[in-house]
């Protein structure tokens, strides 16, 4: 349902979170834009997430926002919202920032401690993408939670064809240990497969003790060289992605890149891909639910190993390879 016309102006939608928040959330940006077509939609996320917000689609502007504890600020000049949508999380301090900007509306899930809110109920255990769809249909806007694609970014992949390995996290619990990822990346080496491995520029010793260790050359290291829109065309043009729970696992996701995904604190029913893609492999889809941010690997993390994870990524290059060859073979 579109705005009346005496409501027009800026939607403005917080979801001031990393990568991986940002794509997943993609289903319900984009919904809001289609309900609100005339209208100015503003993300309040971090600075860095620009570009890739501008590829969505769905978004206008970005209002840099680096969590709650930095609540986001109106430009001078600019009016309180018309609407404001709480996709950043349960609340209530991030919806108490948003009310604090004194919106037209305000849509967030209920929380006790903001009673004057009407919302939706939380629900635990609820597929991320599916919950900010499902707040968006309690107020007649209809998003479809698998509408995670992303075009191309506008420039070329940076090495078209390689494995891509990223061993990095945002907190211990998600990494699995760099000696692991890089007996993988030797095997793959061996097979004859091309293998780079990324990271964000503080991931860059991380990314060089994984190459080292697999023999891989120096220009294999692409941690700190690549921007976020190199990234994305990176791995929309890989082979094959092998990462933790990540924000690059997302990517993977969004331009169906196939992928093995390890996953430990935190269940893939809440996180992972779409369970009808073939082409994302996790490894272990049931882990229970734990401390994301823990200072060391999770338990479900470290139970995974080597063997497990290069018969997953094996078998997927080969299905890959399987496809290529059939296509070759059908041309004219």
């Amino acid at each position: 349902m579109a705005l009346r016309a005496a409501d027009r102006g800026t939607v403005l939608v917080l979801r001031a979170l990393g990568l991986g928040d940002l794509l997943v959330a993609v289903p319900a940006l984009r919904g809001l834009r289609a309900a609100h077509p005339a209208d100015r939609l503003v993300l309040a996320a971090p600075a860095g997430l620009a570009p890739l917000a501008a590829l969505t689609g769905a978004v206008d502007e970005v209002l840099p926002v680096d969590g709650v504890a930095a609540p986001p600020v109106l430009p001078a000049g600019l009016p309180p919202p018309a609407l404001a949508v709480n996709l950043h999380g349960r609340g209530p301090d991030s919806t108490r920032e948003l009310l604090r900007l004194r919106p037209g509306r305000l849509w967030a899930y209920a929380h006790p401690a903001l009673s004057e809110l009407d919302g939706p109920r939380w629900r635990d255990g609820e597929h991320e993408a599916a919950r900010w769809c499902r707040l968006l249909a309690a107020h007649s806007v209809p998003a479809d939670p698998g509408d995670l694609d992303l075009p191309l970014p506008p420039e070329p992949s940076p090495a078209p064809g390689v494995v891509v390995v990223h061993p990095g996290a945002a907190s211990a619990s998600r990494r699995w240990p760099a000696e692991r990822y890089a007996a993988v990346a030797a095997a793959l080496r061996r097979a004859g497969h091309r293998v780079v491995v990324t990271g964000g520029p503080t991931e860059r010793p991380l990314a060089t003790q994984v190459a080292v260790r697999a023999g891989l050359p120096a220009d294999a290291v692409r941690a700190g060289r690549t921007g976020l829109l190199g990234l994305a065309a990176l791995v929309a043009r890989a082979r094959l992605v092998l990462c933790g729970d990540t924000g690059v696992g997302h990517l993977a996701t969004a331009y169906r890149t196939p992928s093995v995904l390890l996953f430990g604190p935190t269940p893939a029913a809440e996180w992972g891909p779409p369970p009808d893609r073939a082409q994302h492999v996790v490894l272990r889809p049931g882990a229970g639910r734990r401390n994301p941010h823990a200072a060391a690997p999770d338990p479900a993390l470290l139970a995974v190993q080597v063997p497990e994870v290069l018969a997953a990524v094996t078998a997927l290059l080969d299905a890959r390879a399987g496809r290529g060859m059939a296509r070759a073979a059908a041309a004219p």
